[in-house]
């Protein structure tokens, strides 16, 4: 299987069994991104980093992006970033399924993003199911802040620390808790 007919599944929705070719293409996969992210990581020169981080994740990322190490994907072709990004220490970006960032968000410390669910059949639990995480523009994630398989985060939202986001997210909307739910709405200007 060729990377792109992934992608194509992936953006489908099409379930990864256990030991498919798909399956098996991810594991190539994840070898590539360990060794980009530990380069990435070794680093503390943005223009490097953003080398490296094109190459991960195979297209190029604007100027304004910026990452502090340590960073960890463990597939990396299926990200997206927008211009003036900005990924703090410890982020984990499981991102088979898809992740795409808006311009101007912000993502704190330790926020895992996972696009992954495993079958809920035990006798196929190894099988998953890929659902892409939206990011929209001027997003801000506070750190420790997971964000689950399938989600949609609206422009200007507002992610609270710590919080576990298992819905969709409105549009400048302040979200917090376990799971996250609505605290506030952020008034336009």
């Amino acid at each position: 299987m060729e990377l792109a007919e992934y992608l194509e599944d992936v953006k489908a929705g099409k379930r990864i069994v256990a030991g498919s070719e798909a399956h098996q293409l991810m594991h190539r996969m994840a070898r590539e991104a360990m060794e980009l992210t530990k380069q990435i990581n070794a680093s503390c020169d943005q223009e490097e980093i953003r080398g490296l981080f094109s190459q991960l994740t195979g297209k190029p990322v604007d100027e304004t992006f910026a990452i502090f190490p340590p960073f960890s994907a463990d597939f990396g072709k299926n990200i997206t970033v927008g211009p003036g990004v900005f990924l703090n220490a410890g982020c984990r970006f499981q991102d088979q399924g898809g992740i795409t960032i808006g311009a101007g968000s912000l993502i704190g410390h330790n926020v895992v993003l996972a696009t992954l669910n495993h079958e809920m059949d035990p006798r196929h639990r190894g099988d998953m199911h890929p659902a892409p995480i939206r990011v929209g523009e001027r997003v801000w994630i506070g750190a420790n802040a997971t964000v689950c398989p399938g989600v949609t985060i609206g422009d200007g939202a507002v992610v609270a620390a710590g919080a576990v986001v298992t819905r969709d997210v409105p549009a400048n909307t302040v979200v917090g808790g376990v799971p996250a739910r609505r605290i506030r709405t952020i008034p336009e200007e």
